[in-house]
C-alpha cells in the first residue's frame, strides 16, 4: 500500500475518532462547555494538557529549529519545559482553588474590576490569536504535502475539523479529543525517532542515540559520534558548528525567560487545571502532563540531529534528476525550492539563511524540471530553500522509513496542530461569551443564550484563525514564541502578584497589563512588519530579539504595577482575605466559592 493511500486512511481514521468523541461528549451546560463539568480525572487531564501544550510548534517546528539552529535552539527546550514546571508548581493549584472558569474571570474578581476583566480579555485575544495562527499554519503544512493540496486549502480543512469538535463539544469534547490526540501524536513522534536511532546508531532510545556513535554502511560502529559528524557536515558547508551558539547571552536569557513566564501565563493551558474536581488533582494532573510532555521533548534534539545529517547527505551535491521522490513531493507543495545558480544541474547547499524570502512559484519548469521561482532570495549563496516546519514531517521519508510510518507522522502532525488550536479557540470564545457578555454586557442572559454565544464566538474565531494561518507572520515556532512573549508581558505578573501579593490593587494590575502588552506588541510589530530590515542585534534594544522582548515587557509590567499600586488605595479587606485564603493548604480539597 502506497504512502498516499495510507495517509488518507490514517488521517481519515483520526478525524472520524475526533468527531465521534465530539458527538459523544456534546455539552448541554456552560460549565461543561467551559471546564468539562470540572470532573476530568488527573491522568486524562494530564494527557489532554500535554496535547494542548504540545502544539504544532512542539511537534512540527521545534525539531526543525533544532535541526537548523543547533545549540541556539536550546532556548525553546529550556523555556517551554521550565515554564511548564513554573506553571504547575507556582500558579495552577492556587488558580484552581480560586475556582473560576477563565483567566479574565480570575483577574476580574481578584482585582474587583470589570475594567481589569476587559483588559484581560483583550490580552487573551491578542495572545490566543497569535498562538493559533501557528497551529492553523501547521495544519495547512501537513495537508499540503500528504493530501497533495495547497497550504491554504489545508488550513481550510483544518478549520472545518476544529469547528466540529470545538463548537459542538466545548471543553468536554476538546478534553477527551485531546486525550486521543496525545496518543496519536506521541506515537507518531517517537516511532520514527526510534526507527532512525536504531538505523543510525544502533540505540533503541533516541535520547541515548543522540549522544552515541554512528553505524557504518555495514552496520558496525564507525567510532564517529553523531554530533561530531554533524559538526563536520555543517562546517564544511560554511555554517557555524552545530554544537556552538551564535546568539548573545542576553538574548538567550531573555528568550528563555519569555518562554518560561509566557508558558505560566498561557490562558489555554491554565484553564485545563479548572477541569479537575479538586485542587490536589490539579497538582497530580500537572505531574502526569510533565511526564507526557517529557517523552517528546527529550526526543526532539535527536530527531533534529538525525534529520539534518540525513538531509545534507541525501541532497547536497546530488543531480536534481537523481533526488529522491520525497524532495519533489515537498517541492510540489511549495515548501522546498531549488534554484540552479551555476547551471550544473546539481543541488548545492551552503552557508546562508535557507529560509530567506518567500518563494513564489511561476508555474513554469526549468531545464531540469524544477519549479521556477519568481522571487528567489538574493542574499543566499546556496541553491536550496527549505521551510523549516517540514523537517519532522519529511524526516521519515528522508530516512527511507516504511510508508506506514510516513502516514503515521502525518496523522500526528494534524493531531498536534488541531489539539492546541481547539483549546485556544475555546479560550477566545469563553473570554467573549463569559467574561464580556455574561459578566458585563448582559448579566441576565440565560445559560442557553450564553452557550449559543460561546459557540458563535468559537465559529467566528475559527474563521479569523484560518485567515492568520493562511497569512502567517512567520514560521510556526516563531509565531508561537511571539505569543509567549505577549503572555509573559501581560498575564504572568498580574497572576503571580494576584496570588502572592495581597496589596496589589486594580489600578496597578490594569496599568501593568496595558504597559506590558502595548510595549511588547509594538516592538514585535515594528521589527517584524514595519521595519523587518532593521531586525538585527545592533538595532534591537539591549540586543534583545523580538522573540525575547516579552521578558522586558514583563519587567515593565511588574515595575508599573508595583509603583501604581503603592500610589493608590489598597484593595478591599475582603479581597485581601481571599488572597490569603487561596494560598493556605487548609481546605485545599475543593475550590473556594466566592
Amino acid at each position: 500500500m502506497d504512502v498516499q493511500l495510507l495517509t488518507y486512511l490514517f488521517v481519515g481514521a483520526s478525524f472520524v475518532l475526533y468527531i465521534g468523541i465530539a458527538i459523544w461528549s456534546r455539552v448541554g451546560s456552560t460549565k461543561e462547555f467551559y471546564v468539562a463539568g470540572g470532573g476530568v480525572s488527573p491522568v486524562a487531564n494530564g494527557a489532554a494538557t500535554a496535547a494542548d501544550w504540545m502544539s504544532a510548534a512542539s511537534f512540527i517546528s521545534m525539531a526543525g529549529i533544532i535541526a537548523y539552529s543547533g545549540y541556539d535552539a536550546s532556548v525553546y527546550l529550556m523555556g517551554w519545559t521550565g515554564g511548564y514546571v513554573l506553571l504547575a508548581m507556582l500558579l495552577a493549584p492556587y488558580l484552581r482553588k480560586f475556582g473560576k472558569f477563565t483567566v479574565p474571570d480570575f483577574i476580574g474578581d481578584r482585582y474587583y474590576s470589570n475594567v481589569a476583566r476587559t483588559v484581560a480579555v483583550i490580552c487573551v485575544i491578542f495572545v490566543s490569536f497569535t498562538y493559533v495562527a501557528g497551529q492553523m499554519r501547521g495544519t495547512g503544512i501537513v495537508f499540503a504535502r500528504f493530501l497533495e493540496v495547497d497550504v491554504d486549502v489545508g488550513v481550510v480543512i483544518g478549520m472545518v475539523i476544529v469547528f466540529f469538535y470545538a463548537v459542538l463539544g466545548g471543553m468536554k469534547g476538546i478534553t477527551y479529543t485531546q486525550v486521543a490526540q496525545y496518543c496519536v501524536l506521541i506515537f507518531a513522534f517517537t516511532v520514527p525517532a526510534i526507527f532512525l536511532s536504531i538505523m543510525m546508531t544502533g540505540h533503541v532510545l533516541p535520547q541515548t542515540g543522540f549522544g552515541a556513535t554512528l553505524l557504518d554502511a555495514a552496520g558496525n560502529d564507525s567510532g564517529v559520534y553523531l554530533l561530531e559528524r554533524l559538526d563536520q557536515l555543517v562546517t564544511d558547508l560554511g555554517f557555524s558548528e552545530y554544537t556552538s551558539g551564535t546568539k548573545s547571552t542576553i538574548d538567550v536569557f531573555f528568550i528563555t525567560a519569555a518562554l518560561m513566564c509566557g508558558t505560566a501565563g498561557l490562558p489555554h493551558v491554565i484553564v485545563r487545571f479548572f477541569t479537575v474536581p479538586r485542587v490536589r488533582d490539579a497538582r497530580v494532573s500537572a505531574g502526569w502532563a510533565l511526564f507526557f510532555i517529557a517523552i517528546l521533548y527529550t526526543s526532539a534534539p535527536a530527531v533534529g540531529a538525525f534529520a539534518r545529517v540525513n538531509l545534507i547527505e541525501t541532497v547536497n551535491d546530488t543531480a536534481y534528476e537523481a533526488l529522491p521522490e520525497w524532495f519533489h513531493n515537498w517541492e510540489n507543495s511549495g515548501l522546498i525550492a531549488w534554484t540552479d545558480k551555476n547551471g550544473d544541474g546539481e543541488v548545492q547547499m551552503s552557508a546562508g539563511d535557507p529560509f530567506a524570502g518567500t518563494p513564489a512559484y511561476t508555474g513554469e519548469r526549468g531545464p531540469h524540471g524544477e519549479r521556477l521561482l519568481s522571487n528567489p532570495p538574493t542574499d543566499n549563496p546556496g541553491e536550496v530553500y527549505i521551510d523549516r516546519d517540514i523537517i519532522v514531517l519529511a524526516n521519515p521519508e528522508i530516512g527511507n522509513l516504511p510508508a506506514w510510518v510516513v502516514a503515521l507522522v502525518a496523522a500526528g502532525g494534524v493531531a498536534a496542530a488541531l489539539s492546541t488550536a481547539a483549546g485556544l479557540l475555546l479560550v477566545i470564545s469563553s473570554a467573549i461569551s463569559h467574561d464580556l457578555l455574561k459578566k458585563q454586557l448582559k448579566p441576565d442572559i440565560s445559560e442557553r443564550g450564553e452557550l449559543l454565544a460561546a459557540r458563535i464566538s468559537a465559529a467566528v474565531a475559527i474563521v479569523i484563525a484560518g485567515y492568520f494561518g493562511i497569512n502567517p507572520p512567520g514560521f510556526v515556532a516563531q509565531v508561537v514564541a511571539f505569543a509567549f512573549g505577549l503572555a509573559a508581558s501581560s498575564f504572568f505578573p498580574v497572576i503571580l502578584m494576584g496570588i502572592f501579593y495581597k496589596r496589589m490593587n486594580k489600578e496597578g494590575a490594569i496599568a501593568g497589563m496595558l504597559v506590558g502588552l502595548i510595549f511588547t506588541f509594538s516592538y514585535i510589530v515594528y521589527f517584524k512588519f514595519i521595519a523587518p530590515e532593521m531586525s538585527t542585534p545592533e538595532h534591537w534594544w539591549f540586543g534583545v530579539s523580538p522573540e525575547g522582548i516579552g521578558t522586558l515587557g514583563m519587567i515593565f509590567n511588574f515595575v508599573v504595577a508595583l509603583v501604581v499600586s503603592r500610589l493608590t488605595a489598597p484593595p478591599p479587606e475582603s479581597i485581601q482575605h481571599i488572597v490569603e485564603d487561596i494560598r493556605v493548604p487548609r481546605g485545599a480539597g475543593g475550590a473556594v466559592d466566592h
